[in-house]
């Protein structure tokens, strides 16, 4: 019982990922055109988790105020140096479904560390009593409902296919589980790896937002469609900041 609670809990967190399958149900053309609102909704949304999530829990939890700046700046320097590699062994190309954008990459890479993060703390939060667990587990899957929205909508924004952003994305999501495992299987020891991985993701979160899907939003000059997109970059960052009222 001691393990049947939070297993099940990163399970079901996982299986949120599978929300891309109602992407399945909308017609191609609509698709496409309505992709850039949703990334632009997925850069607030990363932005809104990072500063208002990840951030403030990393100071919390930590006594040296300076070394959590230093993990956020050493997320953005490592997603920095992942980027600009996959960019060396990736052709110039545009973006398509055997071909996509290396944003995509990225993201996935922020949202497996982001997956893992959740899974050590939802396993850490069990240990804890099985009523914190419960509610932690709630406050991660409003939490993962609007960002998995994103993530799903950038993937296929940067050329994947539905099925291979609906895999990639649910395999990403299985990380939970594994972070989970970790928490229980160490017990309270594994507090210093929550500890550098929160404000690490951070770092990554607020690269992948400011540096590859804000610039995808600025191609865009258009009055009324820059105005749809600032409104969905403004209701990602809402949403982040509604779930400080259930946590």
């Amino acid at each position: 019982m001691h393990w049947l609670y939070p297993i099940l809990s990163v399970i079901i967190v996982s299986l949120i990922s599978l929300i891309g399958i109602l992407y399945f149900f909308i017609e191609k053309n609509k698709l496409y055109r309505s992709l850039i609102y949703l990334v632009s909704f997925s850069a607030g949304a990363l932005l809104g988790d990072a500063f208002l999530h990840l951030i403030p829990e990393a100071y919390e939890n930590s006594s040296n105020q300076h070394l959590i700046s230093i993990y956020i700046l050493l997320g953005i320097l490592l997603f920095f140096i992942l980027e600009k590699t996959i960019h060396w062994r990736h052709c110039h190309e545009e973006p398509c479904e055997t071909h996509p954008h290396p944003f995509s990459y990225i993201i996935l890479v922020g949202d497996t560390v982001h997956n893992f993060i959740d899974g050590l703390i939802i396993g850490a939060s069990y240990l804890v009593s099985i009523q914190i667990g419960i509610a932690t587990t709630i406050a991660v899957v409003f939490h993962e409902i609007p960002q998995e929205i994103g993530d799903f909508s950038s993937l296929i924004y940067g050329g994947f296919s539905r099925m291979r952003a609906l895999m990639y994305n649910f395999i990403s999501a299985l990380f939970a589980v594994l972070g989970a495992f970790i928490v229980l299987f160490f017990g309270e020891n594994s507090g210093n790896l929550v500890n550098f991985l929160i404000p690490f993701a951070a770092g990554g979160f607020i690269y992948i937002a400011s540096s590859d899907l804000i610039p995808e939003l600025h191609k865009s000059v258009e009055i009324e469609k820059s105005i749809r997109q600032i409104i969905m970059f403004i209701l990602g960052i809402a949403i982040m900041l509604s779930l400080l009222l259930v946590e």
